[in-house]
């Protein structure tokens, strides 16, 4: 009968440490997150670009499925398009204006992801202006690394979002010739378990 009442100790115990563990802090694996964007050209065809330096972290508790304290941090000047000279462009006041403007960021605060796809809800900060933003997002995998000698818990996730850069203050050659108004993200992360 104590053999029995020390198993269930144990295994309670267990149980107690799984489930505070649930809650954790994440931190963006900079090495596995894309954040790319599309935007029309004269109406002819997309851009596809991308931001090469991004660094976040948020706060995921598995059971509740519930997302906390986001914060994505965008280094602006890293924007790459594959052509020099519209990149030059898209770093000017005329669209990012890095130098006065070298971080865009992105914050949410309390997100329920129990539906996959789900939503989240944040505010997008760019050109010294905020505005909420919703992205489309889908969890792919919770689950231990298969890779490496640590095997730590990562978490995949896919995310869509799309929002006017004009509501922004970036109105620069917007029209029907000019490059659209509209911009659609694409973002694909890994984020590691602390």
């Amino acid at each position: 009968m104590n053999i029995y009442r020390a198993l269930s100790f144990i295994i309670g115990i267990c149980f107690t440490q799984l489930v505070i563990a649930k809650d954790a802090d994440y931190v963006i694996d900079e090495s596995h997150f894309s954040l790319g964007f599309l935007v029309e050209h004269a109406g002819y065809a997309k851009t596809l670009g991308m931001f090469k330096k991004v660094n976040g972290s948020f706060i995921y508790d598995q059971d509740k499925k519930l997302l906390s304290n986001v914060e994505i941090f965008i280094d602006t000047s890293s924007v790459f398009t594959n052509h020099e000279k519209r990149d030059a462009h898209l770093r000017s006041p005329d669209f990012l204006d890095v130098e006065r403007f070298p971080v865009m960021t992105f914050k949410a605060k309390h997100n329920d992801l129990n539906k996959n796809p789900g939503k989240i809800t944040g505010r997008l900060t760019l050109l010294g202006i905020s505005r909420e933003i919703i992205l489309n997002t889908t969890v792919n995998k919770i689950k231990e690394y298969p890779f490496g000698f640590t095997k730590p818990i990562v978490m995949g996730v896919s995310a869509t979002a799309s929002f006017n850069r004009s509501d922004f203050g970036m109105d620069y050659a917007v029209g029907e010739n000019g490059v659209g108004n509209q911009i659609d993200l694409i973002i694909e992360f890994e984020a590691i378990k602390q």
